[in-house]
């Protein structure tokens, strides 16, 4: 039980799990064995004796598998050993140990443990032989020989070429073993018992041995050494003729004998006999032996192949015009072998294509439209066809290649190479209108091989490098609208990162060289387009992080090149508002694929500013309010990310006179004021609270406040307010400042033409009018326009209280605008009399 568990274990690759129970199986059956030796007695003790030992050479060849599979060479040696020493009482075991061995000798050369495989494959050879009666036979050992000679062969042939030779020779001279028979009998017995592979591996082992011609032809013959070795002289012509004869009655496939030539030709050996080479006058001897069979194409293929190998291209020639006859005359080469024939002429004319020899290209391409019928549909005669149109357009040749186009679209008119083709000769003959409609089915065709390049079974890379090409072709004919149409479809396209980055370049210095000679109404296409190209590089570059090959440094160079073409043409179109927010919003949208350092942290807090102003004036402009809302909403997402990189770039450095924080509160209080915004006051609580804040600030926050469709009157007041305490606070008033200041705030207070005003507002603008006559009494600066105006709003003020029967509030705001006019220059006389007048009254 023990021994059938461990050879179960190995059977399934667990060798190590079966050492334990062939261990076990062992000890007890040397036990038994031990016993049965010493209380042997009669003839059936001897027959258990004789099983038991049986047992134990199943026990040791399982255990010498068991090592083998695990590597240990030196176990699997001994438990061997011992499997032979027991072989003079198991005879009949030598077959099963002989195999064995072979089968170690395979795995281990699987392995490449070649010093381990020749071992056992010696081992099988010798145990082979040590009973002819129970032996595995002479093909086996001649197969074992010729494993062996191989091991020796890929192990090292210059150290133990003997060692294969001997390998290899044996192994023939097992099949055809005799000293002394004449020929028709070696012929024989070559005929009945050679086998092709030992044959071929003596040739490979000469060749790569470098041994002479002599030996190769003996190796060829296959004649023992023994028997040919006596005539030396006579050897050199003798042997090829053998050779010859050997093959025209040995039973070998077409194959084996096209790959004895090619290994023959290869190693370039040369017979001198009518000074052909020994290889092809064998390959020439081959066609005879398979006259009837129906590859005979291929001994064909293998002689053209070769003689173009050989630069015996007027023989191949000569072969093939054979061929085309033979075509034409009812010996036509198989489907197979007429592709392959094909191949061959293609692989031919390329050659003479790289070489710039186009008329020759051409004469084998034509070799192969031979091979078509007229008015035959194939998308290889397609193929052809293109082919043959470039190279007469290389010889200047455009009706012919005209010509061969028109067979190409006739047999695959959905080709984007087809299209190519179209496209060349329509731009050699400054066709832009038939080019550009080649370029638009390219793009088209360029697409769908995107979707299905596994069913149609191109490159997936087939349609861009075409389009490279169109485009390429068109900048060299001068045909820049051509090559941006070649551009934009190979922009959408291209997977390779820095191809398609380098198009997208071309593109928009196509686009601007064009724009720049435009006039404004016709840019806007254009411009358009630009923003497509930037929209699309910003959009790759955030893609490209899964890209190995396109590295952060590249993608740091790439998107410094486009942010600052967004910048340039941002300031460029001024007159565009919103062209020019587009490009500023693209410039940062760049720019965050570059390193943060100060540089492009202003650039992009200047980019988000610039872009929340163009969409506040924009907002203010008569749009519907669903149009402002979305303006300022869009502005102010631009305020806080602004905000947000302010913070970070004024750690950098010293930003005192810079007025950023200014315009991020201004824009963002007009923003939220005309969203009506409920934060917006506590956006003012932080302002109230500023102690640096400017005059003009305050003004323009003012302003701001109630501004349609914005109406705060309580923060403008606030704002203008504190904008005139600011004023009083100037070592000098500018009174010119000061006097706009506080008309704002009283038109603000007193609203015009309202009669019931509150008792604490009158009051409240009082105190306003006092600050004025105090400083226009301190100042002769004081614009006497504004002193008019002050002057009439106190007395029409007055007059107001009058009508509603407040005398005495009446008189006081009259009182107020006569000293007003008393600090009237010239408009004193004027204003005088009247003022008198209503005094009267």
């Amino acid at each position: 039980m023990s021994m059938k568990t461990g050879k179960g274990w190995i059977d399934i690759g667990k060798a190590g799990l079966a050492d334990g129970f062939l261990e076990n199986a062992m000890s007890s059956i040397e036990k038994l064995y031990a016993k049965l030796r010493k209380g042997s007695d009669g003839e059936a003790d001897i027959q258990v004796q004789a099983d038991v030992e049986k047992n134990i050479f199943k026990v040791l060849s399982y255990q010498a598998e068991s090592a083998v599979a695990q590597g240990d060479f030196q176990r699997a040696v001994m438990c061997v050993q011992r499997c032979k020493d027991m072989l003079m009482k198991l005879p009949k075991e030598t077959c099963y140990l002989s195999i064995l061995c072979y089968n170690f000798g395979v795995e281990t050369y699987e392995w490449k443990k070649y010093e381990q495989s020749s071992f056992w494959l010696s081992q099988s050879y010798d145990i082979g032989k040590m009973d002819m009666k129970y032996s595995v036979g002479k093909e086996m050992q001649a197969k074992v020989l010729r494993l062996l000679a191989t091991t020796y062969f890929e192990w090292d042939c210059s150290l133990y070429l003997d060692k294969a030779l001997k390998a290899i020779s044996l192994a023939n001279q097992d099949l055809c073993s005799t000293k002394s028979c004449p020929n028709n009998v070696l012929f024989s017995i070559v005929q009945e018992n050679l086998h092709p592979a030992g044959f071929f591996l003596k040739v490979k082992i000469l060749l790569k041995s470098g041994a002479s011609d002599e030996d190769i032809s003996s190796g060829i013959t296959a004649l023992p050494r023994f028997y040919i070795t006596p005539y030396p002289r006579r050897l050199h012509c003798f042997v090829f003729c053998l050779a010859v004869a050997e093959f025209t009655h040995l039973e070998m496939s077409l194959d084996f004998c096209l790959n004895t030539a090619k290994l023959l030709l290869e190693h370039g050996r040369y017979e001198r006999i009518s000074k052909e080479s020994l290889g092809f006058d064998f390959l020439k001897s081959v066609p005879e032996r398979f006259e009837s069979s129906p590859d005979l194409g291929k001994i064909t293929l293998f002689h053209i192949e070769f003689l173009l190998q050989n630069k015996r291209e007027l023989l191949a020639k000569q072969k093939i015009e054979e061929v085309i006859v033979g075509h034409y005359t009812g010996k036509q080469l198989l489907p197979e072998a007429l592709n392959q024939l094909h191949i061959i002429l293609w692989d031919r004319a390329a050659k003479h294509y790289e070489e710039k020899s186009y008329s020759e290209a051409l004469h084998w391409y034509n070799y192969s439209v031979s091979f078509y019928t007229p008015g035959q549909i194939d998308q290889n005669l397609a193929k052809l066809q293109r082919n043959m149109a470039s190279c007469y357009l290389h010889l200047k040749q455009v009706d012919k290649a005209k010509e061969a186009v028109k067979q190409a679209e006739r047999c695959d008119p959905n080709s984007i190479f087809t299209k190519f083709s179209v496209y060349k000769i329509a731009m050699l003959e400054n066709n832009t209108e038939k080019a550009m409609e080649a370029v638009i089915e390219m793009g088209k065709l360029a697409e769908k091989l995107s979707q299905h390049e596994d069913k149609l079974r191109v490159d997936k890379n087939t349609g861009s490098n075409l389009l490279s090409l169109a485009a390429q072709i068109a900048l060299e004919n001068d045909q820049q609208i051509v090559a941006i149409k070649a551009l934009e479809y190979l922009s959408e396209h291209l997977q390779d990162c820095q191809q398609l980055f380098a198009s997208l370049k071309c593109l928009v210095r196509l686009i601007l060289s064009k724009v720049m000679a435009e006039n404004a109404e016709k840019r806007d296409g254009d411009i358009n387009s630009i923003l497509t190209y930037l929209n699309l590089a910003h959009k790759k570059l955030a893609e490209s992080f899964t890209e190995e090959k396109f590295t952060g440094d590249m993608r740091i160079l790439e998107a410094h090149w486009f942010r600052k073409v967004a910048w340039n043409l941002a300031v460029q179109f001024k007159d565009s508002p919103e062209k020019m927010r587009d490009f500023f919003v693209l410039s940062f949208k760049l720019s965050q694929f570059c390193p943060s350092d100060k540089a492009v942290l202003i650039a992009q807090k200047t980019c988000l500013l610039m872009a929340a102003a163009v969409d506040l004036e924009m907002g203010r402009q008569q749009v519907t309010p669903s149009e402002q809302t979305e303006l300022f909403s869009q502005a102010l997402q631009h305020l806080q990310t602004c905000k947000e990189i302010w913070k970070v770039l004024k750690l950098t450095g010293d930003f005192a006179k810079d007025p950023t924080d200014t315009l991020l509160l201004l824009y963002e209080f007009e923003a939220r004021s005309k969203l009506n915004d409920p934060t917006l006051h506590n956006l003012m609580e932080s302002v109230w609270e500023q102690p640096q804040i400017e005059i003009k600030t305050l003004e323009i926050i003012a302003s701001l406040a109630m501004e349609s469709p914005a109406r705060y009157p309580v923060l403008c007041k606030k704002a203008l307010k504190s904008a005139l305490n600011l004023h009083r606070k100037q070592a000098v008033i500018d009174a010119v400042k000061f006097s706009k200041c506080l008309h704002s705030l009283i038109n603000i207070s007193l609203p015009t033409g309202l009669t019931d005003l509150d008792t604490c507002v009158l009051q409240e603008v009082w105190h306003y009018f006092e600050d004025a006559l105090s400083v226009v009494s301190s100042t002769d600066a004081y614009p006497e326009m504004e002193i008019l105006w002050l002057m009439t709003r106190a007395w029409n003020t007055g007059i107001f209280q009058y009508t509603v029967g407040k005398y005495k509030e009446a008189e006081q705001w009259c009182g107020l605008g006569m000293h007003f006019l008393n600090h009237l220059g010239s408009l004193k006389k004027s204003y005088e009399g009247h003022v008198s007048v209503h005094r009267g009254i």
